[in-house]
């Protein structure tokens, strides 16, 4: 009898999964009636511009949406637009000590997104993102540390971009 129930268990799940025409996978994306994306370059107005992190965030949005949908990527008219710009890159002390020093160090960026839906206009916004990543005050943000920092934070980022405009109940 239990052998029976598994399956009835399971086709049962099948049919919910898989017979419904819901227009978002178990993962939550929701991409509506869209097939394209087009990312326009994200362009760098930070007070302290680092060479290359506008680029980078561009293509790190561009493979978070080529993995994690269906959706292709055009270089215009795009059914899904993403824009925007590195609005801030600072670093700055943080966790005072008794010493009046500090023991660690922030890097801090913020990025403004547009986003536009052409086929669902009342979803278009605007939204700054921003993250952060510490590091020891004895270690210079160069090279390999750096490339940790910005890439976590554009993980971080990139995540909460997808999350935004692409989980939202069309």
């Amino acid at each position: 009898m239990t052998f029976f129930k598994l399956i009835i268990l399971s086709a049962s799940i099948s049919v919910i999964v898989f017979g419904c025409k819901a227009k978002y996978s178990l993962d939550n994306i929701n991409i509506g009636n869209a097939n394209t994306f087009q990312i326009n370059n994200f362009s760098n107005t930070a007070d302290l511009v680092e060479p290359d992190i506008s680029r980078y965030f561009t293509l790190s949005l561009q493979e978070l949406l080529l993995n994690q949908t269906k959706l292709s990527l055009v270089k215009s008219n795009g059914d899904l637009v993403y824009e925007g710009e590195i609005t801030d890159y600072k670093i700055s002390p943080i966790n005072a000590t008794s010493q009046n020093t500090t023991d660690q160090n922030r890097l801090n960026i913020s990025i403004r997104v547009r986003f536009f839906n052409k086929l669902k206009k009342d979803s278009n916004f605007e939204q700054t993102f921003s993250f952060f990543y510490d590091y020891p005050r004895n270690k210079n943000l160069i090279g390999n540390l750096k490339n940790e920092a910005i890439s976590e934070i554009f993980e971080r980022i990139t995540h909460d971009v997808f999350n935004a405009t692409l989980t939202a109940k069309w």
